[in-house]
């Protein structure tokens, strides 16, 4: 089994995984690697960098995503990234998004191998951080066996340093990006087939792992498990991950001071020109089955996206919460 510090990761999640929720999640985990949400190429080249590309350094670890589908531009794209301080550059082959398929790039890349396989290679010459790939097992008719057996082929002979798969085939005719997220089924044991033909090389898996557990059930067999939407909605789940995962002697982190450092976080945002929604939007999930959740979610819904919201409405929200209590449905 190959070894990393990156065999647990959030995933990447457009419109979700934002600088500011990297940073919440951060606050819940160490160890984790975060992923930035997708970004096209030519938005890193020619558009607003700070902007779009930009993170705290507390972020860190962090891997940039990209998306395209010209290896030069993807070169130059990875070039940036690595000199803004990301650990990691990531391709994106696995988004079937109409914004993505319009582009012939993200999860259409399954039908062009031959293309990943250049691209990665491209961006290996030109960063000396890891690239790694991100895809599904196979798009619309393709045989999975197949598909996914050559991508990681051509992407292993570039000198990919890691191959994360979500373990679902993509339908890019027919369904939505939200339903080829759920309908399409899962298929685990496909990604372990591919582990066993390359037990030399990193294989992540990713889709529909729920919590730590089936995480840690996913690496025995693989080496790297990666949340997505689980994380996202519950995202307190992250809290026990550098013990459960990495095995450090800590416990979980509190609930009451990752508030306490966004609300610091919050201030420094609204201060700078921003909105307090910025951030409370990925935190509406944190106290998931405390008593009290509810009303928090309430008050960030409805309170903390006024125009002119200062940070103690965080506060006051988490202030709901009965910490003290057991879990149950809240």
């Amino acid at each position: 089994m190959t070894e990393s510090h990156n065999k647990f990761s959030v995933a990447p999640m457009m419109d979700w995984t934002d600088r500011h929720c990297r940073y919440f999640h951060r606050q819940l985990t160490g160890r984790a690697l975060l992923y930035t949400e997708m970004v096209v190429a030519d938005a890193v080249i020619h558009g607003d960098r700070s902007r779009l590309i930009g993170f705290d350094p507390v972020e860190q670890p962090v891997a940039l995503q990209l998306g395209g589908s010209e290896p030069a531009k993807l070169a130059e794209a990875a070039r940036i990234g690595e000199s803004f301080g990301y650990d990691e550059i990531n391709l994106n082959v696995g988004c079937p998004s109409d914004r993505v398929q319009s582009g012939t790039f993200g999860a259409c890349l399954m039908k062009r191998p031959e293309v990943v396989t250049a691209c990665v290679a491209a961006m290996k010459e030109a960063v000396s951080i890891p690239v790694t790939v991100k895809c599904r097992i196979g798009v619309d008719d393709q045989d999975p066996e197949l598909a996914l057996d050559t991508l990681a082929e051509g992407v292993f002979s570039a000198g990919a340093d890691a191959l994360w798969v979500h373990a679902r085939k993509a339908w890019l005719e027919g369904l939505s990006p939200k339903e080829n997220r759920d309908i399409p089924p899962l298929d685990y044991d496909r990604v372990y087939r591919l582990k066993d033909k390359y037990p030399d090389r990193f294989i992540g898996i990713n889709g529909g792992i729920q919590d730590l557990g089936e995480a840690q059930r996913h690496l025995e067999r693989v080496d790297g498990a990666m949340l997505g939407r689980a994380a996202y909605h519950s995202p307190s789940v992250l809290a026990d991950v550098d013990r459960v995962i990495y095995g450090a002697k800590s416990v979980p982190r509190d609930l009451t001071v990752v508030v306490e450092a966004m609300v610091e976080y919050a201030d420094r945002h609204i201060a700078s020109g921003g909105r307090l929604v910025h951030v409370t939007r990925h935190m509406t999930g944190l106290f998931h089955g405390f008593p009290g959740a509810r009303r928090y979610r309430q008050m960030l819904s409805t309170e903390a996206t006024r125009h002119g919201a200062g940070a103690e409405v965080l506060l006051r929200a988490a202030a709901e919460v009965d910490l003290s209590a057991s879990r149950r449905a809240a």
